[in-house]
């Protein structure tokens, strides 16, 4: 199930991709560019930080979902899909954090 509602907000966004900005937020991001769609994740990602610091749930989950909202049109800006970060946990999955990370570094 929860795949499954990241599954469904790429399609709707991947749908977007095109359609006419005066209509669609996600499509007025589409439009302005990668500086605009980053810009949205930077702001979102303060938010999250500043909700987490209050601790109130309700308001951390609530800047959770616009921060996975932006990461997503980000994806598709670039052509890539949930399925790509998908595959990049799954690969992870079982790995040391240090292993990872040590691995990364080493290339």
């Amino acid at each position: 199930m929860n795949e499954d509602v990241l599954r469904r907000l790429g399609a709707t966004l991947a749908s977007r991709r095109h359609a006419d900005p005066a209509v669609s937020y996600t499509a007025k991001l589409f439009a302005k560019g990668p500086d605009a769609i980053l810009k949205k994740i930077g702001e979102e990602s303060a938010e999250l930080i500043m909700a987490a610091k209050d601790g109130e749930a309700d308001h951390i989950v609530y800047e959770s979902a616009d921060l996975l909202y932006h990461v997503m049109v980000l994806l598709t800006f670039c052509g890539l899909s949930i399925e790509d970060v998908f595959r990049e946990l799954h690969r992870r999955e079982g790995v040391s954090g240090i292993e990872e990370k040590n691995a990364r570094t080493a290339k």
